[in-house]
């Protein structure tokens, strides 16, 4: 049967209150009898006013034997004057362990990527959990993202499915090991999106763009969600090292969870206000990942970050085709190195489906083998440098007196006034400017050769740079500014401190 609920679950300021979560509204409860068999359906509509809460829970009282849950939502969208936002709406789901920021009950997420989703025993639609469909009080998640100043009319439609609950399958999660080359200089892109958020792609049509990329690891980071976690061992292998992870998704900036635990889910119902996100980047660490916030600069939506850089573990300044958010990030993090703060950067694709292309670009990293934690060890550590594609190689050294060297990420120990001498060499950039950037700014620029490779050599001390950096240009597009990136490095420090 269907049963329309209209008034109960209006928006009502009564009815705010702020949980673990941020302030979130809880409506009245949908309730569905005992049955033995067969399909029962209910349907819920309401309406969202500009200033409703982030979250919005709709309670759905589920009985015994249930073997499947199915939801599916709509929303208007009604015009908007220019430069206005208009209506959009998020959806997901926590079952009866509740919804406690940061607790066991989430089941699943898909954002604004789909208008219905499912829930049984043994399978589950991309983005949400499979499990048992227990008895009790679950939530269905609504996250108006934007509202129009006419509001939000929404109708969520909620169908169980009544039988004999089906087992659910063991996860199986890909191996943390590949076959490597020892200590070597390894390519890799941490930050994808699969149809498991809201992506297009399969796991195993990335796997397959990563290897033709070049690369020689990838990070799995759905929005919001690890469901992709169980999906990814058959598209890995002996030649692709593949990480679990996540994109947290707040509404004040996004953040990469890079080579967690399998299984680890990451909560994101916050904002910066709330002085929350500390605790989950030690979540994070605790599960054996690095803290990456990603395209802080972004102008979408709430993809600017606004949490600081305290917690992290490095930052993502290049994410996708090269644009002036990205050189803004990269400026940013300079100004971050000037003043002493040792924080790596990473470039990373964000590709989501056609035509993103996977390893445009890619973090390539000085690590001791081809496994999850040296990957992690030798991006922690800023020994990595991003290039657009397989093509570039960079290779930045200082060298002093007495045989002493030190390669990216590492530290030089020299005196102040003791000669320093930079090399770079570039392979795969010809005709492209190469730049050695300071605290003080880029104080040599040089022109790669036409054809094959370049190598540019400059003296300094310790004194005149705390650190030198590469960068590796394409001509201006803007006259009077720089052109867009081809490769940049981590810093070599030089100096006893």
């Amino acid at each position: 049967m269907c049963q329309e609920e209209n008034g109960s679950n209006r928006f009502s300021r009564r009815g705010l209150f702020v949980t673990g979560a941020a302030a979130a509204l809880t409506l009245g409860p949908v309730s569905f009898a005992e049955a033995a068999d067969g399909t029962t359906t209910e349907v819920v509509r309401g309406t969202l006013p500009p200033g409703s809460p982030d979250f919005v829970y709709l309670p759905v009282r589920i009985p015994r034997g249930v073997a499947e849950i199915r939801v599916s939502y709509a929303y208007e969208k009604p015009p908007v004057p220019a430069g206005t936002q208009g209506n959009a709406l998020d959806i997901g789901i926590f079952d009866e362990r509740g919804t406690e920021l940061g607790g066991a009950g989430f089941r699943g997420w898909s954002g604004g990527a789909r208008s219905e989703f499912f829930i049984r025993g043994d399978d589950a639609t991309p983005g949400y959990i499979p499990g048992p469909i227990r008895a009790g009080t679950w939530y269905i998640a609504l996250g108006p993202y934007t509202v129009a100043p006419q509001g939000l009319p929404y109708t969520v439609t909620v169908t169980l499915t009544y039988g004999e609950a089906a087992t659910t399958p063991e996860p199986v999660y890909p191996p943390e090991r590949a076959r490597g080359r020892g200590r070597d200089w390894y390519r890799g892109d941490c930050h994808l999106h699969s149809w498991y958020s809201d992506g297009r792609r399969p796991p195993a049509e990335i796997a397959a763009l990563a290897r033709a990329a070049g690369l020689d690891f990838i990070n799995s980071s759905e929005h919001n969600t690890h469901a992709a976690h169980a999906h990814w061992a058959q598209a890995a292998g002996d030649d692709l090292l593949v990480l679990l992870g996540e994109e947290v998704t707040t509404r004040n900036g996004h953040v990469v969870a890079v080579g967690t635990d399998p299984g680890t889910f990451i909560d994101w119902r916050y904002r910066a206000r709330e002085n929350r996100f500390g605790r989950f980047a030690r979540e994070i660490r605790r599960a054996g990942g690095l803290v990456v916030p990603a395209h802080p600069h972004a102008t979408c939506i709430g993809c600017a970050w606004k949490f600081g850089f305290g917690e992290a573990d490095a930052v993502e300044v290049w994410n996708g085709p090269y644009t002036p958010d990205d050189e803004v990030s990269l400026q940013a993090w300079d100004a971050a190195l000037a003043k002493g703060r040792r924080l790596p950067a990473m470039g990373s694709s964000d590709a989501h489906r056609d035509p993103d292309r996977v390893g445009t670009p890619q973090t390539v990293v000085l690590a001791d083998d081809l496994t999850r934690e040296a990957i992690l060890d030798g991006i922690r550590a800023g020994r990595s440098y991003v290039a657009e594609s397989k093509d570039v190689s960079v290779a930045l050294s200082a060298a002093g007196g007495r045989g002493r060297h030190a390669g990216i990420g590492e530290r030089l120990r020299v005196d102040a006034d003791e000669p320093v001498t930079v090399q770079l060499e570039v392979t795969g950039a010809p005709g492209r400017t190469a730049r050695l950037v300071t605290d003080q700014g880029v104080l040599h620029t040089a022109t790669l050769p036409a054809e094959g490779p370049g190598a540019v050599e400059w003296r300094t001390t310790a004194a005149y740079a705390a650190y030198v950096r590469a960068e590796v240009r394409h001509a201006a597009v803007v006259p009077g500014l720089p052109g867009p990136l081809a490769a940049f490095t981590n810093p070599v420090f030089l100096g006893r401190s």
